[in-house]
């Protein structure tokens, strides 16, 4: 199993349109056969932060998605060109 959560911040004048890309790339993600979870989260207090949790059942299912047309639509289209930061960190599971 492959965990990771991915950390963005953006601009308060792009939150529709972020909310509206994260609704539509979680709604494909989670029909992904590799997907596990995949579960956007705003930080609380800080309403231009969005971790995400995700979880694949291998390294194929992972690229898999990244190779997706949701993908390449919601995340490179709309969210990599709005974001100020990111940052990824890869989880290993204790249990």
């Amino acid at each position: 199993m492959i965990s990771f959560t991915v950390r963005m911040k953006f601009k308060p004048e792009d939150r529709a349109s972020i909310h509206e890309a994260l609704r539509a790339l979680t709604e494909a993600s989670r029909q992904e056969p590799g997907c596990a979870s995949y579960i956007p989260h705003l930080v609380e207090g800080e309403p231009d932060t969005v971790v995400i949790y995700e979880q694949y059942r291998g390294g194929e299912a992972l690229e898999a998605h990244r190779a997706s047309p949701h993908f390449q639509k919601y995340a490179v289209g709309v969210l990599y060109q709005r974001m100020l930061e990111r940052e990824v960190e890869n989880l290993d599971a204790l249990a």
